[in-house]
């Protein structure tokens, strides 16, 4: 798995390569997401995932999305564990081509499918993800109420691939600290995707902490890419959002079986 680790990881660069000779206009913006996740045991092989994101931008100030995820993860072996449910986003108005024209947030609805996969390369601790999404998109009426008109049904496969290297020994124990990286591709498909082939990439690094087994906080840098779905209106260009900030997660677990 290890040669195929570094072969996704430079999969995962390829779209910068491919969009960067494109007429586009930038947006940059300053982003703060505070996340929470807890995969909670409720049999030998079932978990439940539960997830909170509130994600900010000018750093913490206005609403750039909220993300509410429910779903179940099935335990194949320690190595591989499948996962589906449905997820909620709510995207707001923002930055200097803000998605939501209308000027009123408007809601998503998503169900998913992913494989988690394990692996190690010496006391580094691998994860990949790959995640299948079908996505209700809404048209929100032009007159700037909170009416919703129609919806667009899209589909997107995303991977991520997460590095956790101990700072203390070989393994991470309680109250020891680690470090965390992740990136991972979003690629848009179907009929009502057009050019926007290439979603968006995500770029994280940062300190982790373990409190205990089921509770660890982690804060890295986040690096965010996103090409938005149509073109400007005025010039026809493509814009393309380059978010950078920080990402706080909290990661507790519960154990139902006990």
């Amino acid at each position: 798995m290890s040669k195929s680790s570094v072969v996704a990881v430079l999969m995962c660069l390829l779209p910068f390569t491919g969009v960067g000779q494109q007429n586009r206009l930038k947006d940059f913006n300053q982003i703060g997401w505070f996340v929470y996740n807890g995969d909670h045991k409720l049999s030998k092989k079932w978990e439940l995932h539960t997830e909170y994101q509130w994600r900010r931008v000018n750093w913490v100030t206005a609403w750039q999305q909220s993300l509410a995820r429910v779903g179940t993860v099935y335990s194949l072996n320690d190595k591989v564990k499948f996962g589906f449910g449905y997820t909620n986003l709510i995207t707001y108005p923002y930055g200097d081509y803000p998605t939501a024209e209308t000027g009123v947030p408007y809601p998503e609805h998503r169900l998913y499918e992913d494989i988690q996969i394990a692996d190690t390369i010496g006391v580094i601790q691998l994860s990949h993800r790959f995640r299948l999404e079908q996505r209700w998109i809404s048209e929100m009426a032009p007159d700037g109420s909170h009416r919703i008109i129609d919806w667009d049904y899209q589909h997107r496969i995303r991977y991520q691939i997460e590095a956790v290297v101990p700072l203390q020994g070989r393994t991470i124990e309680n109250n020891e600290f680690y470090l965390s990286f992740f990136d991972e591709l979003f690629i848009s498909f179907g009929k009502n995707v057009g050019y926007n082939t290439f979603n968006q990439n995500r770029i994280s690094g940062g300190l982790g902490y373990q409190v205990r087994d089921n509770l660890k906080l982690e804060l890295g840098y986040l690096y965010q890419v996103t090409q938005h779905p149509e073109a400007d209106p005025i010039t026809n260009s493509r814009v393309f959002e380059y978010n950078t900030g920080f990402r706080l997660n909290v990661a507790y677990d519960l154990d139902f079986t006990r």
